[in-house]
């Protein structure tokens, strides 16, 4: 530490970036490098108090040295590995060599970015900055390349291919590769996967040059990375979030299972149902979605198998080359495709993203329908408005819908690009071109759909249901409500023709203004009918609050189904 501290290097970073040069920083720092730590680990480790420790992980934030990750409910912090400050810093710390500043990181300005994504959403805000970037930024994409590399070459070891220590070169190297560095060498190569190869090999000693990217094509270290970052997204950061959603959901419609509310059919008032039960229609569609994505995420599938999926560079090496590929693959923890061409069957990639587009479907149902429950004429719940939030630009009065609508509008903007996916399905004979580009805005529409979650999450947990607005509308049609359950009960006792009798009654209950139940008893021809219902179907049709069939019900048997299914405790 001394050695570092009095290098020229360590003056030089200093001079931009003085105060994380502490001895207490940099022992934190040496400290998570050797994994993910809770604050208190770190200050019983470094020996200081735990808000000397949260000083310096916000200053870490800052220069985005570290990630933090929530795991059993509590908040790990380790290092960012993208970070190329950090690889500067670690680098010296070890070697204790004073040498020459790499060139600064080329940072585009936030303002200057072209997709409303970076510059209103993910670039603003730290924590989605923290979740989303390890998985769907640009230098996430290539710590997975290299990470397939390192699986790779380690493989190579075990097979017997290269020594260990070749392999472990191999690993060390690729962990220290930057995205800034793979596209300096493409643009003087123009090939974006040998750039990778190459700024590996130039951090590797000559005898392990030739194990770099050994047997591989670009697609086999492409596909395989595609398969397990978005797999790892999705089980590490898509799902919890979803979960989470889910309980809140749950919670919600377990609260107001009883709480009647009128039902609505193309717009009109139909039968009573609960503002629980409305909720419980989502919570199973998104259950099930919930379901389609972790079973697509995790059928996601990599490749070893050459350049037009024949095994032909790996079959010169090894007597079983489909094997060596299952063991590449079971080092990311990922099975391989039955059978390849240069890329993977679309099909896996194209289920996985209709799952996330269909479960942003949902999502966006239920945002549009909360969004209409916010009329002024309706005004059944609300969105929590905060004290300074501003809802027009000239009417001061106006709190808007904006989070629900928000959903809904991202919902417009990425939903059309499940077409894409699917024209990616078309790749001529063992391989073309014309899906490369279009293939990297997958993570644009799975940042937008984690973005939607996190709102919805927001918005609903704090939902204001307005029981005296529901009461309104709901008394809107009190007496015309019993004209369903009217119909079937003179039905039930042998009426010819129920339906026309009922249906002419309401006509003259709009005209008249009187309860369909209080002519039905005044009239001649239906009123010995009325007088063998029970008391039970009496009492129904004089309270058409108590005609929510089982909703009640079903509610408590949708959320504990989902539950159970999801461990939702």
């Amino acid at each position: 530490m001394k050695k570092f501290i009095k290098s020229e290097r360590f003056l030089g970073l200093m001079a931009d970036i003085s105060e994380i040069f502490t001895k207490k920083n940099l022992q934190i720092i040496t400290l998570l490098g050797k994994g993910g730590l809770h604050l208190r680990d770190i200050a019983l480790q470094v020996k200081c108090s735990p808000a000397k420790v949260h000083d310096s992980i916000k200053l870490f934030h800052r220069y985005d040295l570290i990630r933090i990750k929530t795991q059993k409910n509590r908040k790990i912090i380790t290092l960012n590995r993208n970070s190329a400050l950090l690889a500067d810093i670690q680098s010296i710390m070890v070697s204790g060599e004073a040498k020459p500043l790499r060139q600064k990181e080329e940072r585009l300005p936030l303002y200057q970015a072209l997709s409303p994504l970076d510059f209103r959403y993910y670039g603003r805000d730290p924590n989605v900055l923290s979740a989303l970037a390890p998985y769907l930024s640009e230098e996430g994409f290539v710590r997975y390349l290299c990470k397939v590399e390192a699986a790779l070459a380690a493989t190579l070891s075990r097979k017997k291919i290269c020594p260990k220590a070749i392999a472990d070169e191999i690993v060390a190297a690729s962990k220290q590769v930057t995205a800034q560095e793979v596209y300096a060498e493409e643009d003087r190569i123009k090939h974006n996967v040998r750039a990778l190869a190459n700024a590996i090999r130039n951090k590797v000693s000559d005898k392990a040059k030739p194990y770099v990217h050994f047997t591989a094509t670009s697609h086999d270290i492409i596909c395989t990375a595609d398969a397990a970052r978005y797999k790892e997204f999705t089980n590490d950061v898509l799902l919890p979030a979803l979960v989470a959603f889910e309980k809140t959901l749950i919670d919600l419609a377990l609260s107001e299972k009883d709480t009647v509310q009128i039902g609505r059919t193309h717009g009109q008032h139909a039968e009573p149902i609960t503002f629980g039960f409305a909720i419980a229609q989502y919570i199973s569609r998104l259950g099930c979605r919930i379901v389609a994505i972790k079973d697509a995420g995790n059928s996601l599938r990599g490749k070893m198998a050459g350049a037009v999926g024949a095994y032909n560079a790996s079959s010169l090496v090894f007597r079983n080359p489909a094997l060596f590929e299952k063991e590449v693959l079971e080092m990311l923890s990922l099975m391989p495709s039955p059978i390849s061409t240069q890329i993977v069957g679309a099909e896996y990639m194209a289920d996985y993203v209709h799952a996330c587009v269909s479960c942003f479907g949902v999502l966006a149902n239920l945002a549009d329908d909360m969004r209409h429950l916010q009329r002024s004429e309706i005004g059944e719940v609300g969105e929590l408005f905060d004290a300074q939030q501003v809802g027009s630009s000239t009417m001061p009065q106006k709190r808007n819908p904006i989070n629900f609508e928000n959903v809904k509008s991202m919902w417009k903007a990425f939903m059309p690009r499940m077409t894409t996916v699917y024209l990616d399905q078309i790749s001529e004979h063992q391989r073309d071109l014309t899906n490369s580009a279009s293939s990297r805005f997958i993570p644009e529409l799975l940042a937008a759909l984690y973005l939607s979650i996190e709102r919805m999450q927001r918005t609903m947990s704090k939902l204001q249901v307005d029981k005296a607005g529901l009461e309104r509308n709901f008394s809107q049609s009190k007496g015309m409500i019993i004209a369903e359950p009217a119909y079937i009960l003179l039905a039930l006792h042998k009426h010819p023709d129920a339906h026309e009798a009922i249906r002419t009654l309401t006509i003259e209950s709009k005209s008249s203004g009187k309860s369909v139940f209080s002519l039905m008893k005044a009239d001649k021809e239906l009123k010995h009918y009325v007088a063998k219902f029970t008391p039970s179907q009496v009492a129904l049709l004089e309270d058409p609050a108590k005609y929510t069939g089982i909703a009640a019900r079903k509610t408590e048997d949708v959320c504990n189904f989902w539950k159970k299914a999801l461990r939702i405790r």
